[in-house]
């Protein structure tokens, strides 16, 4: 099973690569194959046939999992995340794919915003998702408790289709 986290933060090495490594690893009992850190893709997301960015996208299409994971920005999911995504083809680009999105927030407000902006475009894209996706606020993030009830009743059913 080939498991990859995508972090779609402006920030290198963030936080919300770390929630979503770590969220892999408490879903599979392993740490993830590989890490797409959007952001250190650079400007060859702004157009078409970079090689890093096929490459990167390649990777993510190879997978049986993948945890697609931003900050909350301004309500949604970040624009750097979005200009990858933007790479993947409509309604079959994440074909075979099952993913988890996870978004990190300031507070409870934009709790429902995996589920609301983030796992519509994963849809749109072929995704796979069979589960709620998650929200876990951006201070407590490690702390094994904030993800405790959502692994309880979904960990099996995302295990179930691997």
């Amino acid at each position: 099973m080939t498991v990859t986290v995508v972090a779609g933060n402006p920030k290198p090495g963030s936080r919300t690569l770390a929630a979503a490594e770590q969220l892999a690893e408490q879903i599979t009992g392993a740490p993830a194959d590989h890490a797409v850190d959007v952001v250190t893709l650079g400007p060859g997301l702004l157009g078409w046939g970079d090689e890093g960015v096929a490459a990167a996208v390649k990777t993510v299409q190879g997978s049986e999992l993948i945890i697609v994971a931003s900050p909350t920005f301004k309500a949604t999911y970040s624009g750097v995340l979005k200009l990858f995504l933007d790479q993947f083809a409509t309604g079959d680009g994440l074909a075979g794919v099952v993913a988890v999105p996870l978004m990190l927030g300031a507070g409870p407000a934009h709790a429902l915003a995996p589920e609301l902006l983030l796992k519509p475009v994963l849809v749109e894209l072929g995704a796979t998702i069979p589960v709620q996706g998650l929200y876990l606020n951006q201070e407590s993030w490690q702390d094994p408790e904030s993800s405790a009830a959502w692994l309880e009743k979904w960990r099996l059913v995302i295990q179930s289709l691997l």
